[in-house]
């Protein structure tokens, strides 16, 4: 299966129905980075008028989560993966349109290939930055994810 913004879109709205809800779409993905969009509106608010904390964690989670997926299919081979780990700093309020890029692609490659090579767990920590339409960071969530070949 090719990965493109429009079948991961599509998948969201059957296997991920709130993330979808909430606004958040995949506006890009490559072998080395992902970036998913989500805008501020009235049901992805807070009581303080800016995103809340759980859709920036939802879209972030998606742009390190679907290059997890697409280097699972490209491996052809059969790889569990779980976050472990979750960490979440904000630093402005997130209004406005706001990117989370994940560009760890590659070391999520490597990963699963001295997963399928050794068959033992690996654990890989990865980055997604949310950025306004001003170009400033709002927030940057890590992620740990967990990489285990299946059988």
């Amino acid at each position: 299966m090719k990965f493109t913004p429009k079948k991961i879109n599509r998948f969201l709205l059957f296997k991920l129905p709130l993330a979808f809800i909430a606004g958040i779409r995949v506006q890009e993905i490559s072998e080395k980075k992902a970036i998913v969009k989500v805008k501020h509106r009235w049901i992805s608010q807070n009581p303080f008028k800016s995103m809340f904390w759980a859709v920036q964690g939802m879209a972030s989670e998606l742009s390190s989560g679907i290059l997890v997926m697409q280097a699972i299919v490209n491996s052809e081979k059969k790889v569990s993966m779980l976050v472990t780990q979750l960490n979440g700093n904000f630093f402005k309020k997130a209004t406005g349109q706001i990117q989370f890029v994940c560009n760890d692609g590659v070391i999520i490659k490597n990963a699963i290939q001295q997963a399928v090579k050794t068959g033992e767990s690996q654990t890989v920590l990865v980055t997604s930055k949310g950025i306004n339409q001003q170009g400033d960071v709002v927030a940057v969530f890590e992620f740990e994810w967990s990489l285990k070949l299946k059988g």
